[in-house]
């Protein structure tokens, strides 16, 4: 999910929905223990978290008795655990791009096919512990500056953390900073040019002192928010008058995560630490969407009913509910509608690049669309965050950018009713922050459909945009099941 939104508006029913999918709740394993090829549950038994059985009509019934749980695990897998952080336009992104290829066309779709478009170069960084003392259940990757060193031999250095960038506690020993890795909280001012000035100046007073590498630890979010990490400027990135100094570094100058941050000095505060640093720059990149179709009975020219996801993720995410759940949902119900009944309107599985760089995939593939195709679609299902485990996630919104209900909305509400989940829904919330709002801005009925906190949309959990964000510890199968459901009946039901 792209982190900009629209104002919330909604209202919210006094029901408790605390004890609401507890099941879902739990560790990632419980619906992966059902054996591959078996439904999650019997389709006329109550759901997780459901209020009451479901009242399904036949083609409903269809639907949830072909989802298999385990396929969308064992993709789950390759995208977070084999691939990793997905970062738009690096090989990591072209890597998932090519797994979902693979997925269409063996789920017999049509017209499978990437979509090409440029994205701005990307640099990374990763970190290494050859002494194996740091925990190897997150991701390590992190930014790199553009402004320093990139894409040199990794470097290995003893951590040294002199606290504060706008205050260094350097060692009384000059010696002590030679070849080391400093960690620093990255400077903090209200004036964002003064923020940069700053961060430059300590960052070549390292440099100056023999430091191999700089690490800068963002400031805490407030609790459940996380900060991530980043590729931070040395330089400022507005205005045209060059500042009275030249903050180009030599060495590697790193951003990280807030639990990578958190890590890092508990482990250098009761012990000597050596970490090893890598930095590569990606450059002259592109991105791609993927497109695959299941033909209607229209046929060429008819209608469209989408659904959709973004399989990219964020520096040093790797990104198992934010997107790799929604791309995993798109990747199961096109096996699971491929073999339905052939619906009216033809149904188009998409998943977006580069949607965390702003929307780019999504923006790419509508500015692209004459009139005439804009027209024929009859609804987009955004899928984005659809499986966090964290348990104060019990609601499922619908999030609209415009702030008004369409068709995509409508048969969510109709398909929850049916599998019995009706009062954990909702009412229609005007959010953007996702790819729904590239097809909402020029008039195309669409929707994001996501698990989140009760209050409020934005009430997103702690392993959002994190290193955290993993199978283990931010995914239900139970939640992803459901949606898989929910989706899968409300898109097949606009399509027919």
């Amino acid at each position: 999910m792209n982190h900009f939104s629209g104002t919330d508006q909604s209202t919210l029913p006094t029901l408790d929905r605390r004890r609401l999918l507890a099941g879902a709740a739990g560790a990632a394993g419980g619906v992966a223990l059902v054996a591959a090829g078996q439904p999650a549950w019997a389709a006329d038994t109550t759901r997780p978290g459901a209020v009451r059985p479901p009242v399904l009509r036949q083609r409903d019934t269809q639907v949830v008795r072909k989802i298999r749980p385990a396929r969308a695990l064992r993709d789950l897998r390759v995208l977070s655990e084999q691939i990793g952080p997905r970062i738009g336009g690096t090989a990591s992104e072209k890597a998932a791009a090519e797994f979902a290829l693979t997925s269409f066309r063996s789920a017999g779709c049509t017209d499978v096919r990437l979509e090409p478009f440029a994205v701005a170069d990307k640099f990374l960084a990763d970190i290494g512990d050859p002494d194996g003392q740091l925990p190897d259940d997150i991701c390590w990757q992190a930014g790199a500056s553009p402004d320093a060193g990139l894409d040199g031999a990794p470097v290995t250095g003893r951590v040294v953390d002199v606290r504060a960038a706008t205050a260094p506690a350097w060692p009384a020993d000059p010696a002590a900073i030679t070849g080391a890795v400093v960690l620093a909280d990255d400077a903090q001012d209200a004036v964002p040019a003064t923020r940069v000035s700053l961060r430059a100046a300590f960052v070549l007073e390292a440099q100056r002192r023999g430091a191999a590498a700089v690490v800068l630890l963002p400031a805490d979010l407030e609790y459940p928010r996380r900060a991530s990490a980043a590729s931070l400027r040395l330089v400022p990135t507005t205005g045209t008058t060059p500042p009275p100094w030249t903050p180009v570094a030599t060495i590697p100058v790193l951003g990280v995560a807030q639990v990578q941050k958190r890590l890092l000095r508990e482990d250098v505060a009761v012990r000597a630490l050596r970490l090893t640093i890598g930095t590569t720059s990606h450059r002259n990149l592109t991105s791609n969407n993927v497109l695959a179709d299941i033909p209607g009975r229209q046929g060429p020219g008819g209608s469209v009913v989408y659904i959709s996801g973004h399989y990219d993720s964020v520096i040093g995410a790797p990104g198992a509910n934010d997107d790799g759940s929604g791309t995993v949902l798109t990747l199961e119900l096109a096996r699971v509608l491929r073999t339905m009944p052939r619906p009216d309107a033809t149904i188009r599985l998409a998943l977006w690049g580069s949607e965390e760089q702003g929307l780019i995939g999504s923006r790419h593939h509508v500015a692209q669309l004459p009139q005439a195709q804009r027209d024929r679609i009859r609804g987009v299902f955004q899928n984005d965050m659809v499986g966090t485990s964290w348990s104060p996630a019990t609601r499922y919104w619908l999030l609209s950018f415009s702030g008004t209900g369409n068709a995509t909305t409508d048969r969510i509400q109709a398909a929850a009713s049916r599998l019995g989940y009706a009062p954990q829904i909702s009412p229609v919330t005007e959010r953007g922050a996702s790819d729904h709002q590239s097809f909402q801005e020029v008039g195309i009925a669409s929707a994001n459909f996501s698990w989140r906190g009760e209050a409020t949309p934005a009430l997103l959990e702690p392993p959002y945009h994190s290193p955290e964000d993993t199978i283990a510890r931010n995914i239900s199968m139970d939640r992803l099941t459901v949606s898989m459901e929910m989706i899968g009946c409300a898109a097949y039901d606009l399509a027919s």
